[in-house]
Formats: structure tokens, sequence, C-alpha cells
């Protein structure tokens, strides 16, 4: 049983994979300006203003945790799971996550804010 609240919990798993995230937005990004499209710009701004966002909601997700005294600290991984420390006001849990769930959710982020844009035009 765990004592983080849901919300303070949602928060350190957002610290998490929104580094994921920029990572594979990153590769994409390189990946995007060595193809051979024929107009590359609109998806590098897609993926840049993409970054930018996720850039801006990591920081907050940061200051918030270092107000609240949250931390979260990737201990050991192998190649089925990921286990991380979660401190929470001095207590510590360690929380063990399933790698394939990681990467759907990752997966989910991603299409969530890429998404976003497109659906609220």
């Amino acid at each position: 049983m765990t004592r983080i609240p849901e919300d303070d919990r949602d928060i350190m798993e957002k610290a998490m994979y929104l580094p994921m995230v920029l990572i594979i937005l990153n590769r994409d990004l390189s990946v995007v300006e060595k193809s051979p499209f024929k107009l590359k710009q609109p998806y590098l701004d897609l993926i840049e203003e993409t970054m930018k966002e996720i850039q801006k909601e990591l920081a907050e997700v940061k200051q918030y945790m270092k107000k609240n005294k949250l931390q979260v600290i990737e201990k050991k991984r192998d190649d089925a799971f990921t286990l991380y420390r979660f401190i929470y006001k001095g207590y510590e849990e360690n929380h063990n996550y399933f790698n394939p769930r990681i990467r759907n959710k990752v997966q989910e982020i991603m299409e969530a804010y890429l998404l976003k844009k497109h659906l609220s035009h």
C-alpha cells in the first residue's frame, strides 16, 4: 500500500515519462531532418512545438516536486522491469514498472500531445 496520494503519484510518474517522450521526439526530429520528405518543415515544426510544450510541463513538474519534497530515482532496469524509488516527504517506496507498460504510457502521452494541436483546429 502506498502512502503517496494519487495526485502526487501522477506528478511523480510524469517526471518519469516526460523525459522519455522528449528523448523519442528528439530522435524523431533527427530522422525527419535526414528523411527524403518533400516538405519537411511542417513535421519539424510539429515535433519542435510538441517538445517545447512537454519541456514547459516538465519544468512545472520539477518545480512542484522540489517544492513538495518529492523525488523519483531509477534504481534498476532489466529486460522486463524498471525499478524506481519514490521519495515522498521523507518516506521511501519502491515501485516496479513493467517495461511494456512504460512504453505504452509514453506512447499514449506522445499521442495526446501530438493530437491536441490537431484536434484543437
